[in-house]
């Protein structure tokens, strides 16, 4: 066992340096649905560019682990952090629709590599009577640090190569920071494969809502700002709005949470399905001024990025304790094709119907979930509250599950 100190320090800098991927996942994805803009991409295009990334990250949290196991943790590290660096620096020398889809997935992979060898290796590090406090300091960090990544829109010019350059410059200050440190391999340990056929069958609706979540997720990050953009709204106002969208979702979870291991989880999701729909479909019909809209931002952000984390407990209380991997894995990849499916299917509403049409389509999948929470608590009973209870969890992307065996994250994709 390492000495306190140095456990803390590294530990630390495992956080830190997790922010700082996450400030510049913030930044990005805000910048490349404005830049989608700026490059006037056709519709179709435009929205597989801002899905790949979602696609590239699904494959990556499933995947990775067999690639950390392999290598090590630094080493994978260091490769999932130059697949992000050469990615981003590639995008202003190969501007296109096709060109983008692919360096934005591969984006995508390399994130979730670090995300997924980031979490087990601190699960590797930490006790196991402090892993509660210790990943609760690393969600809130990043969340922070998506919050932050908002602020840095209004200080850049869209149309310059800058914008990438200061992504793969944040990217590989986190590559610095981690490969100068010393790693400790994770245990290994394997769960239990879950067939899809029985997560349905056991918790449908948790898989039903990470899917909603994720078209609703998906949508609200990629195309709000390409909106707002649009519509010739300054960007440091953009990045202050998706600023407060963060903050909001920050703000919600722990009350969510608290209400979430308290009371019946399809109830909480039936509350947060129908305030999402409603905050949704009131944005559409009352003036678009700061003073109502900053609100509903915070509204909006703290329904949505409360969705997943209460599917995923809900889930857990369903299925037996040795599942929980299986059963993160399976929601991971739902999820994830739900975020990349948002963007497809709001970008054509948005040219149509303009953001109308997107705020509608959140809606209808937020109030989709809130009927199929009511359904299934009228004709099946509560599950008693099991070993997993409510994790914050963060929005933007498929979320991972932290392993509580403290083992690598190969399980994941079982």
């Amino acid at each position: 066992m390492l000495p306190n100190g140095t456990m803390r320090a590294q530990i630390g800098t495992l956080i830190l340096a997790t922010s700082c991927i996450q400030i510049g996942n913030g930044f990005f994805g805000t910048f490349i649905s404005l830049r989608v803009v700026h490059e006037d991409f056709e519709a179709a295009a435009a929205g597989l560019v801002l899905s790949s990334y979602f696609v590239g990250f699904t494959i990556g949290a499933l995947r990775c682990g067999r690639i950390i196991a392999r290598i090590g943790h630094i080493r994978a590290y260091a490769a999932f952090a130059g697949l992000a660096v050469t990615a981003t620096a590639a995008m202003p020398l190969l501007t296109g629709p096709l060109s983008w889809l692919i360096l934005r997935g591969v984006i995508g992979f390399g994130c979730a590599g670090l995300f997924v060898t980031a979490e087990s290796w601190l699960n590797a590090k930490v006790e196991p009577s402090e892993r509660g406090r210790v990943f609760s300091i690393y969600m809130v960090g990043t969340f922070m640090a998506l919050a932050l990544g908002q602020l840095l829109i209004g200080r850049v010019e869209v149309a310059t190569t800058a914008p990438f350059s200061l992504i793969a410059v944040v990217f590989a200050v986190a590559l610095v920071m981690v490969s100068t440190t010393r790693a400790e391999a994770p245990r290994t340990g394997a769960a239990p494969f879950l067939p899809y056929a029985q997560l349905l069958r056991a918790a449908p609706v948790a898989v039903a809502g990470c899917a909603l979540s994720g078209i609703i997720t998906g949508a609200f990050y990629a195309l709000v700002p390409a909106w707002m953009q649009g519509e010739d709204i300054a960007q440091s106002t953009i990045g202050f709005f998706m600023l407060v969208a963060v903050l909001g979702g920050l703000a919600f979870q722990v009350p969510v949470g608290r209400f979430s291991d308290r009371f019946d989880r399809l109830t909480v999701l039936t509350v947060l399905g129908l305030g999402f729909a409603g905050t949704a479909v009131a944005v559409v019909y009352l003036p678009h001024n700061p003073a109502v809209v900053l609100p509903a931002a915070a509204l909006l952000g703290g329904f949505m990025s409360s969705f997943y984390p209460v599917c995923v407990a809900n889930a857990h209380d369903r299925l037996p304790a040795d599942r929980v991997l299986a059963v993160s894995g399976r929601l991971i990849l739902t999820n994830g094709l739900g975020s990349a499916l948002g963007p497809l299917l709001g970008i054509g509403l948005m040219r149509r119907f303009d953001i109308d049409g997107v705020l509608y389509l959140m809606a209808t999948a937020a109030g989709a979930l809130a009927l199929l929470a009511i359904g299934r608590r009228v004709t099946s009973p509560a599950p008693p509250h099991l070993e997993r209870p409510f994790e914050i969890l963060t929005p933007q992307a498929a979320p991972l599950a932290h392993d509580p065996l403290g083992g690598t994250d190969e399980s994941r994709s079982a």
